[in-house]
Order: C-alpha cells, then sequence, then structure tokens
C-alpha cells in the first residue's frame, strides 16, 4: 500500500488503543470483536484492501454498508475533496451554491423517467430518510407509515421508528401506532395495511441488507407501488446500500419495474471520504420546499466539500468503463456462487445481484458470524447480517479487479472446505 502510516495519536500499542476504547467510546462493541477473535483496528488502507495495526492485510468484502464502493481513498475522489479545500469550506446551509445547484440536478438526472423534482441533502442516511418521511406526510395529509420485518433505515428520530425492536426497546422509543411492519414479499399483508387510505408512504430497501439480502420476488416491488398508488400513498426507495451501480443498474429498483416516488441514498455517495446524503422528491412530495424551505434545515447538509465529492463519485460510477466491469464482476460471482453451492452442503442458499449477495449457511445458532471470522482469519473482511446471523453480508466493490474477485472466492471456498467438516 502507499498510503502514509495509521496515525496512532500518542498511543504506544494496541492493548493501550483498546483500553481507552473501552473506557471512552464503546465497551460492549470493542469486547464483542476481541471475544470473537477480531481484534481489529484499522491501520492504513487504500483500493479494496486495508492493514490492521499489527500489518495483517485484509480485502474489504463489507465496504461499511458500500460506503466504500469506489475503493478505500480513491485518488480521485480525494483530488476532488483537495482541490474544494483550496477554495472553499462548508458554506453556508441558508444559500444556493454551484454545487448544491449542479449535485441536485445530477441526481435528479439519474432517476429514470423524468418524474424527480428536488433533492434535500444531508450528512447520513437516517438524517435524510427523515426527510422522506416528513415529506411524504406533507404531501398526503397523511401520519402513518409502513415497513417491511426487519427492516433497517437508520437510527434518526423518525428512521428508527421503522426498523427492527431490537434498536427501540433500550431507548423506551417503542413504536408509535403510526408506525406499522408488514412482512417482506407478503402482497396481502401489504394491502391489508394500505386499505385503510390513512397511509402517508411505504418505505422499503429495494433489497433488505440489514435482514441477509433476501430477494424480492419476481413483481413484488412494482405490486407495492401500484398499492401505494391505489390507496393514496407515497412509495420511497431505500438505496443506501443498494443503490449507486452496485446492482449494475444506478439504482437497483430500476429492474424491478418501478418509478419512486422520493429516493434516499448515502453511504457510497461519500466515496468514503466526505459523508454525504441526499433525499430526492418527486414534485408531489417536494412541494413544501416551494411554500416554507426553511421548515427543514441541517448545517452539514449541502456542505460545498461533500457536493464536489459527491459529484466525483456520480461521475465515476457513471462511466460506460464502470458500468460494463460491474456487469462482468455480476456475471463471474454467479457462476462462482453456483459452484460453491454445488460444492458445499453448509451453504444452502446465495441471494445474489451485481456485486452484492446474501451467503446463506446451514446450522442452527449463528454461523454467519463463525463463517465471518474463517474469512477473518483468511484474509478478507466481510460481517455477518444484524437481524439474521445465519446470513453473510458479501459486498464487492465496483472497481475490484478480476484477480481480487477470484482471490476472494478461492479463500470462500477454502473456508466453505472447513465448515463443511465442521457440520
Amino acid at each position: 500500500m502507499q498510503c502514509d502510516s495509521y496515525p496512532m495519536n500518542g498511543y504506544a500499542d494496541k492493548a493501550a488503543l483498546l483500553d481507552d476504547a473501552r473506557t471512552y467510546w464503546n465497551p460492549d462493541k470493542t469486547d464483542f470483536w476481541v471475544d470473537n477473535g477480531i481484534p481489529m483496528v484499522l491501520g492504513r488502507r487504500e483500493g479494496y484492501e486495508f492493514e490492521d495495526i499489527d500489518g495483517n492485510t485484509y480485502i474489504d468484502m463489507h465496504l461499511n454498508g458500500g460506503t466504500f464502493n469506489l475503493g478505500h481513498r480513491n485518488p480521485e475522489v480525494i483530488a476532488a475533496l483537495v482541490d474544494a479545500l483550496g477554495r472553499v469550506d462548508i458554506g453556508n446551509h441558508h444559500f444556493p451554491t454551484s454545487g448544491r445547484a449542479k449535485l441536485a440536478k445530477m441526481l435528479i438526472d439519474t432517476v429514470p423517467g423524468g418524474t424527480m423534482d428536488k433533492v434535500v441533502f444531508g450528512s447520513a442516511g437516517g438524517e435524510v430518510v427523515d426527510v422522506a418521511i416528513k415529506s411524504a406526510r406533507y404531501a398526503t395529509g397523511r401520519r402513518k407509515i409502513v415497513s417491511v420485518v426487519k427492516a433497517y433505515h437508520g437510527h434518526t428520530g423518525l428512521s428508527i421508528a421503522t426498523g427492527d425492536e431490537r434498536f427501540l426497546s433500550m431507548f423506551h422509543c417503542e413504536r408509535p401506532d403510526e408506525f406499522t411492519q408488514v412482512p417482506f414479499n407478503d402482497l396481502d399483508a401489504m394491502e391489508d395495511a394500505l386499505k385503510g387510505n390513512d397511509v402517508a408512504a411505504v418505505i422499503m430497501e429495494t433489497i433488505p441488507a440489514t435482514y441477509g439480502f433476501p430477494m424480492p420476488a419476481p413483481g413484488y416491488l412494482a405490486q407495492v407501488k401500484a398499492l401505494c398508488e391505489r390507496y393514496g400513498a407515497l412509495y420511497i426507495a431505500d438505496e443506501v446500500q443498494t443503490g449507486l451501480g452496485r446492482t449494475v443498474d444506478f439504482w437497483c429498483f430500476e429492474h424491478h419495474g418501478l418509478t419512486p416516488d422520493i429516493v434516499v441514498t448515502s453511504k457510497g455517495l461519500s466515496g468514503g471520504i466526505y459523508p454525504v446524503s441526499a433525499c430526492i422528491l418527486n414534485q408531489r412530495a417536494s412541494g413544501w420546499l416551494s411554500e416554507d424551505g426553511f421548515a427543514h434545515m441541517g448545517t452539514f447538509g449541502g456542505s460545498e466539500l461533500g457536493m464536489q465529492v459527491a459529484m466525483k463519485v456520480i461521475e465515476i460510477t457513471r462511466r460506460p468503463g464502470t458500468v460494463v466491469h460491474v456487469k462482468e464482476l455480476d456475471e463471474f460471482y454467479s457462476k462462482a456462487f453456483d459452484r460453491l453451492l454445488a460444492d458445499h452442503p453448509s451453504l444452502v442458499e446465495v441471494r445474489h445481484d451485481g456485486t452484492i449477495a446474501g451467503l446463506k449457511f446451514a446450522g442452527d445458532g449463528e454461523p454467519a458470524v463463525t463463517f465471518s471470522k474463517m474469512l477473518y482469519d483468511r484474509g478478507v473482511w466481510a460481517i455477518f447480517s444484524t437481524l439474521d446471523k445465519s446470513v453473510l453480508q458479501f459486498k464487492s466493490g465496483l472497481l475490484l479487479d478480476m484477480d481480487q474477485a477470484e482471490n476472494v472466492i478461492d479463500r470462500i471456498d477454502d473456508a466453505l472446505d472447513d465448515l463443511d467438516r465442521a457440520c
């Protein structure tokens, strides 16, 4: 790797750093990883590899949920930020800027059909999910929000109410009556939730990432959108983990035959360099911006630095060469996963689309946690699904070269040999 040494900020060694992490940062999370044999402290990183501070190298198949779609410290993205730092700062969120205007137009142009109208910027995914919910409530005059069981849309005030009970009860944020959930892929349950004509919006991850990437049944998402139209609700597509070219199309919903009313994006839009999120609204959802543009504000939303970074991210992602390469990765992984399924009884299902996949393992307990450690020992970092620990999340970068992709599959194959024997 070519980047500078990782800053230790005065710590003599890893042990001292971990002690302070327990004391001043997050004791449970620190001990979880240490107790599971993954005492990871990230060091240098570049492209799709990173080192820990002990000098061990890992291929990154987690990518912070797609934050590093274009790799760690992508040189073009860094150059865009450095150039911006020479001329601007975060700016004043009250005023228009060339970056805000240009990026908003670029994002609107990424959504097929010409139906999108305005963009609201934020700095995290949960923040723009909140914007999406508020926009839907404004547009419909209704309060009720429908999400799916085991959904994950963030940890902010409104977004957390759409998610799993695990993230609610500890903070006494029990789901209000105006938030309801239905099982994924269950159209009858969705219609039952909608037919009272009191729903402002349905919010859906196109493929629910934190639940292990279960694939929508053929036609399911388009039928949910049709139900929304029938009963006067808006459809919010959460593309934070599935958008930005990860499934070949720029947005994952494109090959599911629908156009949402609202699209939210974050993570990869940052290039892993500067936090940026966006809520893309159609005309119906964006009306409040013409009535009272001060109704939602965020100091860091639309930072002039972030705008330059995100424009470069979109430009790289939409290059013909990038799209062709993602198609090649998609085809390679499809064949590789078919072979792994045929060869390994411990692997019982692969849910795959483009550069993302959920690998489901046989056995009780938390087999994906076990397999994550097995890959860690082989120099690959991929994380289990938080809401279904029988499934490993596999997230490949858009620009990962074929040699690295083959290397990862070889290491997965080797780890599966051991898992087969353990089963």
